[in-house]
């Protein structure tokens, strides 16, 4: 199974979901990869602790690999990271993607990240895929790769403008280029509890039938500090409230797939 997780909008959580959830995969066993597509390289970071020159090769390096014709000689490889976690590998992103993306885009590669990540299906239960916060060729390449979508919804109107606009634009990226596609669900992230508004909004997402999943993540100050230590909630703070929602949410994930 694939999972991308992407919102164009930045700072509804999209990092920490993907390490989160990937991280709880890993620990309940799944052989788990994430795959970072994000030049800011947060969920490099997130699960390694390591910045800039420090990171070791990824997808970059791939991508690079295309552009000479590596899969034309069956010789594109991508370099794997083993985390310090058990059943839980990276492959890396870097800043150097951005230097990529208009090369990629003018020679076409879109299909080049679904014929990778169909070979490592192979060797892993769980693919989960973290995008830049927006629709250029990565995002697009990790959606034409995926069969599950992930949308991260942090609460407040323009977060809902965005999730409107994903939702349309997935929905013909789904029919032109990858019919095995499926919205997997809405998350709800930074959710307040005692905050009226939030549950609102919630139910009014509910009402016109999105789909939104039924476990919704708490806003926590928990969460800085696992992006502090570099170390994914359920290693960090296994029996926070926090926490266990991952748990939750994966579960009702894996119940559903």
């Amino acid at each position: 199974m694939r999972r991308v997780v992407f919102n164009q909008k930045g700072g509804v959580g999209k990092s920490s979901i993907a390490c989160n959830l990937a991280a709880v995969s890993a620990a309940q066993g799944y052989r788990t990869l994430l795959v970072d597509l994000d030049p800011q390289a947060n969920s490099t970071h997130y699960l390694t602790g390591l910045l800039n020159d420090d990171i070791p090769m990824g997808i970059a390096d791939f991508f690079e690999q295309t552009l000479s014709g590596g899969f034309a000689n069956k010789q594109c490889r991508v370099a794997i990271t083993k985390t310090s976690y058990k059943n839980l590998h990276l492959v890396t992103a870097s800043p150097d993607l951005l230097d990529l993306q208009s090369k990629l885009e003018s020679k076409f590669k879109i299909n080049k990240l679904r014929r990778l990540l169909v070979e490592l299906s192979e060797d892993y239960e769980r693919i989960y895929i973290d995008t830049p916060p927006s629709l250029n060729f990565f995002t697009f390449s990790a959606l034409v790769a995926a069969d599950r979508l992930l949308i991260p919804y942090d609460c407040d109107a323009f977060s809902r403008q965005a999730l409107n606009s994903v939702i349309a634009q997935v929905e013909d990226l789904r029919l032109d280029h990858n019919e095995s596609l499926q919205i997997e669900g809405v998350v709800v992230n930074q959710f307040v509890a005692r905050t009226g508004l939030h549950q609102t909004l919630v139910d009014e997402m509910l009402a016109e039938g999105l789909p939104v999943l039924p476990v919704y993540l708490s806003s926590s100050i928990k969460m800085r500090e696992s992006h502090e230590a570099s170390v994914p909630l359920i290693h960090l703070a296994p029996r926070h409230k926090l926490s266990m929602e991952f748990v939750d949410l994966l579960d009702a994930l894996e119940r559903a797939a």
